[in-house]
């Protein structure tokens, strides 16, 4: 997510102050991703250093600043809103790399690694269909901030479940080697992943 860019679209608007920028950055991301506002002004800094925004003159950082974008900074913003972000090469999953790290494990049942953190995935979509359910109403921002993730989860439950089938096939035609398979005897179950976020309902 570019906050640096977001704030070039707020700013888009007309003259605004670093609480205001705030404020509305949450209220127009469907106050899914929380923004502190020591972040905004070092945001805002930056995007005056490299002359994309200029303050009113005022000597002093504080809620009364008003921020305005330039013209470098309408291009800049117009160029990032055409070019598609560079998803050329996947990121390092940590998921990923769990299931195939327990993959060459001995002794873990890579089964029991990968319902473990389906559970969690399935308990978060939960989650977000009842914020969705219960306090999106009819702001569009949110509905498309919560059906993001939803998908985005939804992706990686059926990666989890045909990661499962494949090793299964594996196993079954004989080409997992014996480093690629759990001992049934000292299977090693993975314990339920911690929530890596606190789920914001609105306000």
């Amino acid at each position: 997510m570019s906050v640096r860019h977001a704030m070039l679209a707020l700013l888009s608007e007309g003259p605004k102050y670093g609480l205001q920028l705030r404020e509305e950055f949450e209220a127009r991301t469907g106050e899914v991703w929380p923004l502190n506002v020591g972040q905004v002004y070092t945001t805002l800094q930056r995007l005056e250093r490299d002359g994309l925004v200029e303050s009113d003159g005022t000597a002093e950082e504080g809620p009364q600043k008003s921020f305005r974008i330039t013209g470098e900074g309408e291009q800049e913003l117009a160029d990032w809103l055409r070019t598609p972000p560079d998803l050329s090469s996947p990121p390092r999953d940590e998921l990923v790399m769990k299931v195939l790290v327990a993959l060459r494990m001995p002794g873990v049942d890579v089964h029991a690694v990968v319902q473990a953190h389906r559970r969690y995935l399935v308990e978060l979509m939960q989650q977000w269909t009842r914020i969705k359910e219960d306090g999106a109403g009819t702001d569009l921002s949110m509905l498309l901030a919560v059906d993001a993730e939803l998908f985005r989860l939804d992706s990686v439950v059926r990666w989890l479940d045909a990661a499962e089938g494949r090793v299964k096939r594996a196993a079954a035609d004989g080409t997992l080697t014996w480093a690629d398979q759990a001992n049934p005897g000292d299977q090693t179950r993975a314990p339920l992943p911690r929530l890596r976020r606190e789920m914001r309902t609105r306000r």
